[in-house]
């Protein structure tokens, strides 16, 4: 680990103008590509007190080992340049966005002389227009069959061509009219690219043109009394229609417009793009990435743009970006993208209507890419075991933790304190081991209590099935297992009777806490009480995902690129899902709750006829018991139960209006699930800030 205070540059070597700069590590090997509007003010960000660095910066400087830069005249100039260097270098700390496939793309040749569609992957070559990119392939072979009645291009192979014009004899396409044959001089070279120009006009978006001249050339067939004609430009007109039918209309006014969003977490982001011409989208594609350094989503932006457009020219490049934040400053950018167009491009945020709504498509898109992703990640047994491996490395255990549990605390403004327990074996969620808890002890808002609390039950159960299976008795003492008829260990005390797995009979190698110093604290002391020492204790605290160790000053900083901390992350996030939904639940019962819930025999059925019946719950606590035998199917002797309840029950507060301090009247509209008034707060005022 290198000290960057020994390659940092003297007072006065930076100079303050536009550049892009390079970290280079011992190997002298790039590391960092950025740019900066000043070169010296951005640099000496990087030489300050380590202390204050994120965690990714730091791992980046301490890595360096030294630095140089390249002055340039804008930062239109320093744009180009980085985009340059990650090409050329492809630094391991820089954001690089991968394809989660090979996208094809439609592909026209108009670089030969007698251009071909096809369906192309891989990159792009000069003198071909590309549409796209299309999810499958298979979409691009429909589309292309539909247009070949209309615009009968070549779609063949050179080998195929070359042989035909040996021949003189067309493929089974010319015999049935889906290629114009130029291989068999049919058509003039002229001819036939004109046909493929019209093709490429079409897919670029410019379908009413050639609809409207096909109508106009149908009515004149029907005049004229050739039907035949009339009727094959019929059926050309609906292979068109079909083929847009295909991409829906969804933006007006024929809009050319690629729409970019971004979905985000601590350690990975996606990018979903969709490609939108003529107001109908023409392709979609999608990226994943590390988060390698610390970037904000604008950021992310930028890179996507350049990665995008980076070796587009001319209508590549739309007239208009839609994306979900603005890079910082924006201008350069924009000045880059009209550069690469050869006119205005338009970057910015949709904020209503149609645009705004596919924009939130695009995000769902993302976000959908994202979870496929961690989940493709997390089922992988190679990425699974070197996760347990790195984690049981940067903890210092003896072994990888086959087992994993977390726990988690969450209530609400100090109310229904709950904890999770999610349980991992091998990497691998074991949803059937998870277990939640109600905080017994205290009342109020205390988590690190609360979490002492919990590990302590947790593991007073573990060392009571323990103690249970005879593990403490001595060897002579100690029970033989019961073997069944076909040799299987049974009333081992590690299953019950039915053959499932106790609650609390196995242990973890690894209890990771979500939160900081103070809950792994309490972890380590509550485990330390009960006289615990092969368990080892983390904590994952969510704001700089930082490792914590009990007893350390210091957190451990895993490599943000690390299976191990990406594990770890989705441990404690699982754990938080667990326990905001059981408290979420926990809440909405006790809003439900209702003094008739504790009348034995009253069933859901009678506290509605109850309710219908007086209108209220207030007017249910004044009536007396003959009236309550008035209401059909309750009895005197549950009438009386019923009243007896009522009268143990603290009357309900009156509903009150919090914006104007007045007492609301009793109304059967005002009244929630339970019978009991609503209380008519403002929105902030109800609800609290979970956690």
């Amino acid at each position: 680990m290198a000290d960057p205070s020994s390659y940092r540059p003297k007072p006065g070597e930076i100079p303050d103008s536009p550049g892009v700069y390079r970290f280079r590590d011992e190997h002298r090997r790039v590391i960092y590509v950025g740019k900066a509007k000043s070169l010296r003010q951005r640099l000496a960000n990087y030489f300050q007190d380590l202390a204050g660095l994120h965690p990714r910066t730091r791992s980046m400087v301490t890595t360096a080992a030294s630095v140089e830069w390249t002055v340039v005249s804008t930062e239109v100039e320093a744009l180009q340049l980085e985009y340059s260097w990650i090409k050329e270098y492809d630094p391991r700390f820089n954001v690089k966005y991968r394809d989660d496939k090979s996208y094809p793309y439609l592909a026209v040749t108009m670089n030969e002389e007698y251009p071909r569609v096809q369906v192309m992957r891989g990159h792009k070559k000069k003198g071909v227009r590309y549409f796209g990119p299309y999810a499958h392939a298979w979409a691009i072979r429909d589309t292309v069959d539909l247009l070949l009645r209309v615009f009968p291009v070549r779609t063949c192979s050179a080998g195929v061509f070359k042989n035909a014009a040996r021949t003189g004899r067309p493929c089974l396409l010319g015999y049935i009219g889906k290629c114009s044959a130029p291989c068999v001089d049919r058509v003039s070279a002229e001819e036939h690219r004109e046909l493929a120009d019209e093709f490429c006009d079409f897919m670029t978006g410019r379908t009413n043109t050639y609809i409207r001249r096909l109508e106009k050339q149908m009515g004149e067939a029907a005049e004229e009394m050739e039907y035949e004609r009339a009727a094959r430009l019929r059926d050309d007109i609906e292979a068109l229609k079909k083929a847009m039918e295909k991409n829906a209309v969804v933006l007006a006014d024929a809009t050319d417009a690629d729409l970019i969003a971004v979905a985000e977490d601590e350690l990975e982001a996606a990018v979903q793009i969709f490609h939108v011409r003529g107001g109908r989208v023409r392709g979609q594609r999608g990226w994943v990435t590390d988060k390698v350094e610390e970037i904000t989503t604008g950021a992310l932006v930028e890179h996507a743009l350049q990665q995008l457009y980076g070796e587009e020219t001319g209508d590549a490049v739309p007239k208009e970006v839609l994306v979900p934040a603005l890079p910082d400053p924006v201008e350069p950018v924009q000045e880059w993208l009209a550069g690469r167009r050869g006119s205005g491009v338009s970057l910015r945020i949709p904020q209503r209507g149609d645009k705004k709504a596919l924009m939130e498509t695009v995000q769902r898109n993302a976000q959908q890419a994202l979870v496929l992703h961690k989940t493709k990640r997390a089922s992988d047994l190679t990425t699974r075991s070197r996760a347990l491996e790195e984690i049981a490395d940067a903890l210092d255990l003896d072994s990888a933790p086959l087992r994993i549990e977390c726990y988690d605390i969450s209530h609400l403004q100090g109310d229904d304190v709950v904890a999770s327990m999610v349980v991992f074996e091998d990497g691998l969620a074991r949803k059937s081991e998870y277990r939640r808890f109600q905080i017994k002890g205290f009342a109020g808002q205390d988590d690190v209590r609360s979490m002492h609390e919990v590990i302590t039950r947790r593991f007073r159960r573990y060392l009571a099935e323990k103690e249970k299976t005879g593990e403490w008795t001595d060897g002579e003492n100690a029970e033989a297992p019961e073997i069944d008829r076909n040799g299987e260990i049974v009333g081992t005390g590690l299953t019950e009777d039915d053959g499932r797995p106790k609650k609390f009979a196995y242990p973890p190698q690894l209890v990771v806490v979500d939160g900081g110093a103070p809950q792994v604290a309490a972890a380590r002391r509550a485990l330390d009480e009960l006289g615990i020492d092969d368990i080892a204790v983390c904590g994952l605290a969510k704001r700089l995902e930082e490792v914590w160790l009990p007893g350390d000053d210091d957190p451990v900083v895993l490599p943000r690129t690390s299976e191990g901390l990406y594990l770890l992350q989705r441990v404690r996030d699982e754990a938080h899902r667990f326990a905001i939904t059981y408290q979420r639940t926990k809440r909405s019962k006790r809003f439900r709750s209702s003094p008739l819930d504790d009348v034995p025999g009253l069933g859901e059925t009678r506290k509605q006829a109850l309710l219908k019946h007086f209108g209220s719950l207030k007017k249910l606590r004044s009536a007396t018991i003959d009236q309550i035998c008035e209401v059909p199917g309750i009895g005197r002797k549950t009438a009386e139960a019923i009243a007896a309840a009522l009268a143990q029950a603290a009357p309900a507060a009156p509903a009150v209006n919090t914006a104007t301090g007045e007492i609301m009247e009793e109304e059967p509209g005002t009244m929630g699930s339970s019978g009991e008034p609503v209380t008519m707060g403002a929105p902030d005022e109800r609800r609290g800030q979970e956690t």
